[in-house]
């Protein structure tokens, strides 16, 4: 009589999967971030789907925005003399934080540029030791690049120590990496918007290193990935060969990492510096001893008052927007730069007009101009319509937090507004303004 097969094995098998199955799903929905980007990215995208749009949500409505083309530039301020140490390192704690609430500047009057020597063809800065960035750690790992110049050995954990104590944390401003240095350093930084590339040429030729803020396009395989926001380390030029010698943290490939490892860093073409570093404002930390105060005042110019560089920023993008009115990167400047001079009404038709247009949909990680305006006009739908998306899948960011919870206080939403504080505070402890508004509203 022929024995009876056991059906044990059939009903173990298929459990043994479903339980290893389980379990794998369980650990990788454990992972941080920065581990899981080491999966492929179909393992990824389960984990953390990819955003249902490759832009921010369009506004339902927005004004006519072409007459802020039109608008008259304002009138020019004063400067102020370059800061001492202790002056920078006053605001600097202030712009570690978060961007504040801007009140409308006084008038101005302009003043004469002084008259520069002229430019070599070709320059660099050297002494700077090249770090490969850890996961998401652009910010830390650049700045401690720049500070090897002054001699200055940090690690890119010590930077990110106080920049981003969060590991998760996806982005720190150039204010932050200007106040580490004033705050911690013998040294001095200075953040500012509206370079050029005939600024960034002066600077290097005189020894001044700056960190430029860029769009980034990931190349070839990671693609997929879409735009970021990056830095990088600019050391020197080359006018005949049209390149900017940069340090870059982010290394994709074995032949970029040799190129890293030469004296100078390497290449990045005028036309690429012209095309991504518009993108952030052309955004820019310049590093240098006090005893060079004044010549670094006398290259900047008019632009060491905030006042005249926020309307000159203002300008530059009305300027760019002549050329390209589709451009949602000019838009989105032009809004930061009426933000920063109180025309919050005005800034909020040109952020309507960049979101109409389309902006990627990382563009709120890096900056935080359209929560502000909004917020400061009452569009509080908005703000937390826009924190939502930044945040949904990526709950990295403290500002995004903030802002939601600012705008849920002032809807009335009490309870929901006290638990996005809370998570701002949770996730960046150093961020104060979370905290401020967070015992404000349990007062």
């Amino acid at each position: 009589m022929q024995k009876r097969r056991s059906l044990l094995p059939l009903i173990l098998i298929p459990l043994l999967a479903v339980v290893l199955l389980v379990g794998a799903w369980i650990v990788l929905n454990s992972l941080p971030t920065r581990q899981l980007a080491r999966f492929p990215k179909f393992i990824q995208t389960m984990i953390i789907p990819e955003p249902e749009s490759a832009v921010l949500p369009a506004p339902e409505q927005s004004a006519d925005a072409d007459a802020l083309l039109a608008a008259p530039t304002a009138v020019i301020a004063t400067p102020d003399p370059l800061p001492t140490p202790e002056v920078v390192l006053a605001s600097a704690e202030i712009d570690a934080t978060a961007t504040p609430t801007l009140e409308p500047m006084p008038t101005a009057t302009p003043i004469p540029t002084p008259t520069l020597e002229p430019l070599p063809s070709s320059t660099r800065i050297e002494n700077f030791q090249h770090k490969v960035q850890d996961w998401n750690n652009c910010g830390p790992a650049t700045l401690a690049m720049a500070l090897t110049h002054f001699g200055l050995n940090y690690t890119q954990q010590q930077t990110a120590a106080q920049l981003k104590p969060n590991e998760e944390d996806r982005n720190v401003t150039p204010g932050e990496l200007a106040a580490f240095v004033n705050n911690n350093t013998e040294y001095a930084a200075l953040a500012r918007v509206n370079g050029n590339p005939d600024l960034l040429r002066r600077l290097l030729a005189n020894g001044f290193p700056a960190i430029i803020e860029i769009g980034l396009d990931p190349p070839g395989e990671v693609a997929y990935l879409e735009w970021y926001g990056h830095y990088l380390l600019a050391t020197g030029y080359d006018d005949k060969a049209e390149d900017l010698w940069v340090f870059d943290s982010l290394i994709w490939d074995t032949d970029q990492l040799r190129d890293q490892n030469s004296p100078f860093g390497r290449s990045y073409s005028y036309e690429e510096l012209n095309t991504y570093w518009p993108q952030f404002n052309n955004a820019y930390v310049v590093f240098y001893d006090p005893a060079r105060s004044d010549e670094l005042a006398a290259i900047l110019g008019d632009d060491m008052d905030e006042r005249l560089m926020w309307e000159r920023s203002l300008q530059t993008a009305r300027d760019r927007l002549a050329d390209d009115p589709e451009n949602a990167f000019f838009w989105f400047n032009l809004g930061s730069s009426l933000v920063n001079l109180g025309q919050y009404e005005e800034a909020v038709t040109a952020f309507d007009k960049a979101r109409s247009i389309g902006l990627p949909w990382r563009m709120l990680w890096y900056q935080f101009g359209p929560y502000e305006a909004y917020y400061q006009v009452g569009r509080y739908v908005d703000v937390v319509l826009l924190a939502n998306t930044t945040l949904e899948g990526r709950p990295f960011f403290e500002e995004s937090y903030y802002y939601r919870g600012i705008a849920q206080a002032a809807m009335g939403d009490v309870e929901n507004a006290r638990t996005s504080l809370q998570d701002a505070v949770t996730f960046n402890p150093l961020f104060m303004r979370a905290a401020d508004a967070l015992s404000k509203l349990d007062a």
